[in-house]
């Protein structure tokens, strides 16, 4: 697979985001030619979310809150080859009234791998809806997005 520039992807690093995470790569995820296998990929991104929006030292949502996915559209880039291990990285884009886009790239030896553009949506777990950030909240991701 060649790698090309039409979305900006060249040059990203790890480096440029705000959260960071590391998955182990499993024989189970390779297919029949030894790659891991795409499906995978957004088990990759989901790593990725999670270890930002719900950081333990500073979470994002309050108790009865959680989120959804609304979109992910991953563009490929390279093969990631088993064993060893893949580097994540998220960072805020844009904030919505309850949602937040994120650009998420998965990395291997420092080498890019696929990126993402992903949108999560903060669910109200007793109303089963779309709720609103708070304005702490809204300062926490706006502060992300500045980051890193």
């Amino acid at each position: 697979m060649g790698m090309t520039d039409d979305k900006g992807l060249a040059g990203l690093r790890l480096e440029d985001f705000a959260g960071k995470a590391y998955d182990k790569l499993r024989y189970g995820d390779t297919d029949r030619q030894g790659h891991v296998n795409n499906a995978v990929f957004a088990t990759f991104m989901e790593t990725g979310r999670v270890e930002l929006i719900y950081n333990a030292q500073d979470p994002l949502l309050d108790e009865g809150y959680s989120f959804v996915l609304a979109k992910l559209d991953i563009d490929y880039v390279a093969e990631i080859l088993w064993p060893g291990t893949v580097e994540i990285g998220t960072r805020v884009t844009r904030v919505g009234r309850s949602s937040v886009a994120m650009q998420q790239a998965v990395f291997q030896a420092g080498r890019l791998c696929a990126s993402a553009e992903t949108v999560v949506v903060q669910f109200d777990q007793a109303t089963r809806k779309s709720h609103a950030f708070s304005d702490q909240q809204r300062a926490k991701l706006e502060r992300w997005m500045q980051a890193p």
